[in-house]
């Protein structure tokens, strides 16, 4: 057997080449849209791509399939619950795709989607039971998919709860591959190791702890984490007629001054100097699709503002795996417009003057701890621009330890607010300093 994982650490999301080294034959499970590495993998490993298998319709990122389809004529397989609108082979319950000795075996295991499976693979070289399992979007490291993103959350968490237990009938030495890991807004507290075994996580994993049905159903659709950006429309991409390549980005001397601009360069760099109207994502800060979809207007071009020509393909390649296809240029350098940075020694005296603090945290995360008389706005909800805020005094965001309120300032300024942001810190270094902290109680606690 052939096997290479390819993970994508600013989503969290995991894609799969599986390939039979004596027929010289592989597929690629859930790709993602760059597949440029698949080709790479495919030309080292001396294999062939003959067929892109889809574990189901994803949410959180553009799939790769209509690419490997129109580019290299590779027939794609989905099960017909998907209710897919462009060509491709019927994956049933018991389906098996066959390259020879090793063998893909389908497992239809609704619940995160109601056509979602798992892809059990025996390499028959060594024995006809399975070796290793790809769960997709069901059994994750230490968690389970959430079951909200396509049905009412309960009846998909109760689907969850029997597919989930028909893969406890496999061998407790089969390996598992998920298609996510931490990062993820597609499960709740995945982690952040890329595989782990049947047996482990029969012992181990939180969502095998009892068999009571309505305890799963109560605990799996009780979420409060956001859903993925962008996830009609990136549904939608993935649904309907094949997405193929896209045009190259040309360099511009300054953006349109319509532009939707996201400017990847540093965030200090950002401060000293930005073109008007930009939003501050670095390039090499953590999640940056994911930030950048909340953000930005996927119905409108952008225009990206890098450091180096290294920058852009990084975020041309970023942006498009969240759907953000519409890119119409980019620059390099900044401009004259500046953001104040601060840090949590000179909050205390802009509150006393009257400064109005925004916490841009999710509010699990503003629950363990927030600071007195802040006001808590995630600052995805901020992009919505939907929030009555005062423009009599100065705006202040905060965040954990800083980037989400750098980003969440520069949503407000370039709406013309007078907005100031804490970084590098944040409601970490205000509590380690000794300032108090509020928590929020729930009634009996």
């Amino acid at each position: 057997m052939i096997f290479t994982q390819f993970v994508d650490d600013a989503l969290g999301c995991a894609s799969y080449l599986v390939g039979d080294e004596s027929t010289g034959q592989a597929v690629v499970v859930d790709p993602a849209y760059a597949i440029e590495q698949y080709l790479e993998e495919a030309e080292r490993r001396d294999v062939r791509l003959v067929r892109v298998l889809e574990t189901h319709t994803h949410a959180d990122h553009l799939s790769g399939h209509g690419r490997l389809a129109l580019e290299h004529e590779l027939s794609v397989s989905i099960h017909p619950a998907a209710d897919a609108g462009y060509p491709h082979d019927a994956l049933e319950d018991g389906t098996e795709v066959s390259l020879g000795e090793v063998v893909l075996r389908c497992i239809h295991t609704p619940g995160h989607r109601p056509e979602h499976c798992c892809f059990a693979v025996v390499d028959g070289s060594r024995a006809l039971d399975p070796w290793l399992v790809l769960t997709g979007d069901s059994l994750f490291v230490g968690d389970a998919a959430r079951p909200d993103l396509a049905i009412e959350a309960r009846a998909g968490a109760e689907g969850l709860f029997h597919s989930l237990r028909r893969l406890l009938e496999l061998g407790d030495g089969v390996e598992v591959y998920p298609g996510h890991v931490a990062g993820s807004l597609c499960g709740k507290a995945m982690s952040s190791k890329a595989s782990t075994t049947i047996g482990f996580e029969r012992r181990f994993n939180h969502v095998f702890a009892s068999d009571d049905v309505a305890a799963f159903v109560a605990e799996s659709s009780g979420i409060s984490a956001p859903r993925p950006p962008n996830m009609e429309r990136i549904v939608e991409l993935n649904r309907g007629p094949f997405v193929g390549a896209q045009p190259e980005p040309l360099e511009l001397p300054l953006p349109p001054g319509d532009a939707q601009i996201v400017d990847v360069r540093r965030l200090d760099t950002f401060a000293e100097g930005h073109h008007p109207g930009a939003i501050s994502v670095p390039i090499s800060g953590t999640r940056f699709s994911t930030k950048a979809a909340f953000v930005l207007d996927a119905g409108k071009p952008v225009v990206i503002c890098a450091s180096a020509a290294a920058e852009v393909t990084q975020a041309v390649r970023s942006l498009r795996s969240v759907g953000l296809l519409d890119i119409s240029g980019y620059v390099l350098g900044g401009g004259a417009q500046t953001l104040e940075l601060v840090g949590v020694e000179e909050l205390e005296g802009l509150l006393e003057e009257g400064a109005e603090l925004i916490d841009v945290r999710e509010k699990d995360e503003r629950d363990s701890g927030y600071i007195a008389g802040s006001r808590n706005i995630p600052y995805r909800l901020l992009a919505l621009d939907a929030v009555d805020l005062p423009s009599d005094r100065p705006l202040v965001t905060i965040c954990e330890s800083g980037p989400r309120a750098a980003i969440a300032a520069s949503i407000l300024a370039a709406r013309g607010y007078d907005t100031r942001a804490v970084a590098p810190g944040g409601v970490d270094a205000w509590r380690e300093s000794g300032k108090p902290t509020v928590e929020f109680r729930r009634c009996g606690s």
